[in-house]
């Protein structure tokens, strides 16, 4: 895995994306887009950040060095690019990498191991390259 990984989804609304996976749940949305009209007035391509949980991986990691909440990849982009909708999570093992910390690359190759899962329940494996 690269330092992200982006996949087109062949759903076009992030509500259908939270409704289609079944791991980890949805916890949280933040519509970027929104927010920009909002607060400045400007138009935005459609941009959202879902922000999911593994409450066993979070604990762990965080028992290990409770600094880590900064860099948990717990967050995926669902974004209109191009006419396209793209999703893209991090690589949680060169995300966690810059802990200093080898013990978690075994961690960090479970959650990899889940958000490829996760991925591969709303968009096709065919990587885009952006």
């Amino acid at each position: 895995m690269k330092r992200r990984e982006l996949r087109r989804l062949s759903c076009a609304s992030e509500s259908q994306l939270a409704r289609r996976g079944p791991s980890p749940p949805v916890e949280s949305e933040h519509n970027i887009r929104a927010k920009l009209k909002e607060r400045l007035g400007i138009d935005f391509p459609r941009y959202v950040i879902l922000g999911a949980c593994n409450p066993p991986l979070a604990k762990q990691a965080l028992q290990e060095d409770i600094n880590l909440g900064l860099l948990l990849p717990c967050n995926a982009v669902v974004y209109e690019h191009r006419s396209q909708v793209l999703i893209g999570v991090v690589d949680a093992e060169r995300m966690l990498s810059v802990t200093g910390h080898t013990e978690m690359a075994s961690l960090a190759g479970q959650v990899n191991d889940k958000l490829r899962r996760a991925l591969d329940t709303v968009a096709p494996r065919t990587p885009v390259h952006h």
